[in-house]
């Protein structure tokens, strides 16, 4: 090791640039070491995904941005991606800052260490001639090496949010400004750049990766977490609340995950255990100041929060200029909701663990975010944080004047909240507030509770609420299934001339939603269409959600999976640009719909994430939806074989709904036909049969549910699965006739294709597979235009056989190679198909021929001459391309024909 000439030091060596000093070696030698990849984590969880999108955008030339909070796994994810595609150590300069490269000459000395091509040695300061730092870091980068494509480098600078210096900053800019064309640069930062960026991004040389590709999703949640269920120190239920609760935040997992290995006896919640606290602590809190510290926990008294809420209840403690905006900016994992005043909430784990211990005087404050949403008429949330600052004068206030706002908001958790609070007696003595708690039981599923509360009110002491009473009726029977009575009291209602331009409004959403479970799309869209205008004519766009709800509802009934996904998008792209932003309930509803939609699809990696959000809304706000999530919950884990999670999440259901007192009407059927649809994917028949007796009384009326309107049939289908899977397969016809003829009326479009794959395995068992190919082509073309795959799933055990059988002949569509690839079939079709396709007599031939019969025995077996038999036998051995009955039936299956 040379000593120090003239005494100067390495970090000193680009200020001396000009003055001809020398470098320090001893201390140079030690900032080689720091230009060095990271050392691997062990046992890390392998992501291909993500590991595959990191190196699709590492390019050279072109710069990649890994921006998240910390915690993420930036820069593990980035190492992993270099070491799973074997990247040569010669060709990756990988530099992690820390708070010494504010200096822009250390900076400058780290990056001429970085920047010296392999081979050549850097040169001193005081030879480059160079005038100022930017001239230095151009003739690095002028390097013929790191301009030649072909040398494929990578330099990576980590921890680039340590950069305060606008010396430094400005030298990182001249850098992502001036990337040569054999050298790509990745940036890994908590934070934003601290310069503009869309000049390269314009350029398409700039690619960013944030959160939302960094975080964990939920499938991969449990895989982190598999060998602690398969040692029973976590549920299944655990680990989804572990996913909801961090939203795939990798580092508090991870950390939880090694407090569950050295404490397996004991299991605390995430947010107590002491190295999650610990992280949080140190990764959000101690980088703050005390005001900028108070300022965070009373954002997080809030569920959602904007830069003007904040100022509303900001004291003298807080720092005023650290609003959610700012926040963000720093890297805490505050997360925007788009909008103007752009609202933020806390990533869950963080909100819950600020809240403890609580700040003093959150009654106060709570009154006061109370005021600010009124003054702006969001009464849904005024009513929230009413309740929470304990003012039940306050909370009177708010039900009586908003009533037809919360009833568009949905808050039933709120609203119910307040009747326990009520003053004795005086929701006996309101007729005002007995309509709206008939509302809140009846959004909550509770109709029996509703009925008794209106029971009273319609003995002519009350005409001005005449119109209002039918409306609520004619909502309770919706929901309870009553579609006839729901339309009769629903036209009564509108007759009535004191009914409010709301109740109107809702009123004709009951009508389409029971227009549609009927089958008349027609008459549904326009109720809708009605409904749509009286909602923009008063200017409430909460309504208008809930308008774009219903009528995605009616296109999901004709299937038309795309309209209904592009009104969905749009629905929720508008919500989420209100500046007055709607009731989230009716973005969670038109949510649940899209993950319906990508269910049907078969798009389940694109669902599960989204449905995650779902369900802790529904919960939050105890929306009815919730039943719909967890069903949809349920159909997912049916769909990847998970059956012991799928029946979990039934209990976990019928638990809820059980507690939150919901009328068995409501979810009974919902839960039953589930367990009835797993039974029968585990082959328990007699199972599945015993609980189809249980349904009998509410087959019997033909209770259709709001939210599952094709439940009738549905469970028509599911006694046609029962009956087959007992080889009953004279009465499973039976049924499915009485399905497709359907008292004459439109069926749904998915349970016509449901019916058809049916009718199609019916036709297999009784007339052979010629005649039940015919039916299964006719359902997977009406299935393909929308890419309805969803039927095909639900009925895998029973088309399996049939499907292999028929596979070579059907239609040759993308939609049939997903069909394929669904049930394993994609290499079995034959890539040449016949010239000319054996005809429904032929195939009936063929398939006597390979039992062994005679020619004789065919012909009368069939009915027909022993000529014809011989007439076909040569056709089918000319389009065969062989010449004998043996050859025939060797070909025959190698096409899949038998």
């Amino acid at each position: 090791m040379k000593p120090f000439d003239d005494g100067c030091a390495a970090n000193d060596e680009f200020q001396s640039a000009l003055s001809g000093a020398h470098r320090g070696e001893l201390i140079r030698d030690l900032l080689r070491q720091r230009v060095r990849m990271p050392e691997p984590v062990p046992n890390y969880l392998k992501r291909p995904a993500l590991t595959e999108k990191l190196t699709s955008a590492i390019r050279p030339g072109e710069v990649l941005f890994v921006e998240a909070p910390s915690g993420f796994g930036k820069t593990h994810a980035v190492s992993v991606a270099f070491r799973e595609t074997g990247r040569s150590a010669e060709s990756l300069r990988w530099l992690g800052l820390t708070g010494q490269e504010n200096d822009a000459g250390r900076l400058m000395a780290l990056l001429d260490i970085a920047l010296t091509p392999p081979g050549a040695a850097s040169q001193a300061s005081g030879q480059q001639k160079a005038a100022s730092y930017s001239d230095a870091l151009a003739l690095m980068l002028s390097d013929a090496h790191w301009n030649n494509r072909e040398s494929d480098s990578v330099l990576v600078i980590d921890n680039i949010g340590t950069l305060a210096n606008p010396a430094a900053i400005t030298l990182l800019q001249q850098l992502v400004a001036n990337t040569p064309d054999g050298l790509a640069l990745v940036l890994v930062s908590r934070k934003p750049l601290p310069f503009e960026t869309h000049a390269y991004e314009l350029e398409g040389r700039f690619n960013r990766i944030s959160t939302e590709f960094l975080e964990l999703t939920r499938s991969e949640t449990f895989a982190f977490f598999q060998t602690a269920v398969s040692r029973n120190q976590l549920t299944t239920v655990a680990v989804e609340h572990l996913y909801s609760l961090t939203e795939g935040w990798i580092t508090p997992l991870a950390l939880y995950q090694r407090e569950l290995q050295s404490a397996a006896e004991v299991r605390l919640p995430i947010q107590e255990t002491f190295s999650v606290e610990r992280f949080l602590r140190d990764a959000v809190l101690v980088h703050l100041t005390p005001g900028q510290q108070r300022s965070l926990r009373i954002m997080a008294e809030m569920e959602i929060v904007s830069d003007d809420l904040f100022l509303g209840l900001a004291d003298a403690g807080c720092d005023h200029a650290f609003r959610p905006s700012a926040a963000a900016e720093t890297g805490i994992p505050l997360r925007p909701l788009p909008g103007r005043g752009r609202w933020f909430r806390l990533n869950p784990l963080l909100h819950d663990w600020l809240q403890t211990p609580a700040l003093e005087s959150p009654r106060e404050r709570a009154l006061k975010a109370s005021r600010w949403f009124s003054e702006r008429n969001q009464f849904p949330e005024a009513l929230r944080y009413a309740l929470q600052s304990g003012d039940v004068d306050e909370s009177v206030r708010i039900a009586s004047e908003g009533s037809e706002a919360l009833l568009i908001g949905q808050d039933t958790a709120s609203l119910l909240r307040l009747r326990r609070s009520l003053p004795p007696g005086l929701l006996e003595k309101s007729a005002r507030l007995k309509i709206v708690y008939g509302w809140v039981h009846a959004i909550g599923g509770q109709f029996s509770q509703a009925r008794l509360l209106i029971n009273d009110l319609d003995d002519g002491t009350h005409p001005e609420l005449l119109g209002r009473i039918d409306a609520l009726r004619a909502f309770i029977l919706r929901g309870e299934g009553s579609v006839t009575e729901a339309l009769e009291v629903a036209d009564r209602a509108l007759q009535a001339e004191e009914l409010s331009t709301q109740g109107q409004l809702v009123t004709q959403l009951v009508r389409s939603s029971a227009l549609c479970a009927a089958g008349k799309f027609g008459a549904a869209r326009e109720a809708n269409r009605i409904a749509a205008r009286l909602a923009r004519e008063a200017g409430d766009s909460g309504s208008e959600i809930l308008a774009v709800y219903a009528h995605a509802r009616i296109e999901l009934g004709k299937g038309s999976l795309k309209h209904a996904e592009q009104l969905l998008r749009t629905g929720l792209d508008t919500a989420m640009n209100e500046s007055a932003r709607p009731a989230r309930v009716g973005e969670t509803r038109l949510q649940l719909n899209l993950v319906m939609v990508l269910w049907h699809q078969g798009r389940e990696a694109e669902a599960d994430r989204l449905l995650v959000t779902c369900i802790r809304h529904a919960e939050q706000t105890r929306d009815l939806g919730l039943l719909l999530a967890m069903a949809l919950r349920v159909l997912i884990c049916r769909t990847q074989n998970r059956m012991d999670d799928a029946f979990a999440w039934i209990g976990r259901a019928e638990r809820t709904m059980q507690s939150w007192q919901v009328d068995q009407a409501v979810y009974v059927p919902v839960l039953e036909a589930l367990k009835i649809s797993g039974w029968l994917s585990l082959a328990q028949a007699d199972t599945a049969a015993q609980a189809m007796d249980r349904l009998a009384p509410w087959r019997e009326v033909n209770c259709v549910p709001e939210m599952f309107p094709m439940m009738p049939g549905m469970l028509n289908c599911l006694q046609a699965r029962i009956e087959l899977a007992r080889g009953d397969d004279v009465k499973a016809a039976e049924t499915v006739k009485g399905i497709r003829n359907n008292g004459g009326e439109t069926l749904p479009f998915g349970l016509d294709i449901h019916s058809r794959l049916l009718e199609s395995v019916v036709s297999w068992r009784q007339k052979g597979s010629a005649a039940a190919q015919k039916i299964l082509a006719t359902a997977i073309a009406m299935a393909g235009d929308e890419h309805y795959i969803s039927p095909f799933a639900e009925l895998k055990n029973e088309l399996q056989e049939l499907m292999e059988k028929t596979w070579s002949q059907l239609p040759d569509t993308p939609f049939t190679e997903s069909v394929g690839r669904l049930y394993g079939l994609s290499d079995m079709k034959e890539q040449v198909p016949l010239a000319e396709p054996i005809s429904d007599r032929e195939q009936g031939v063929l398939e006597l021929i390979a039992q062994g019969l005679s020619n004789q025995d065919i012909a009368d077996r069939l009915h027909i001459s022993l000529h014809t038999v011989k007439t076909h036998a040569r056709r089918i051995n000319a389009k065969l391309e062989v010449k004998s009955r043996t050859q025939a039936i060797v070909r025959a299956r190698e096409l899949g024909l038998l």
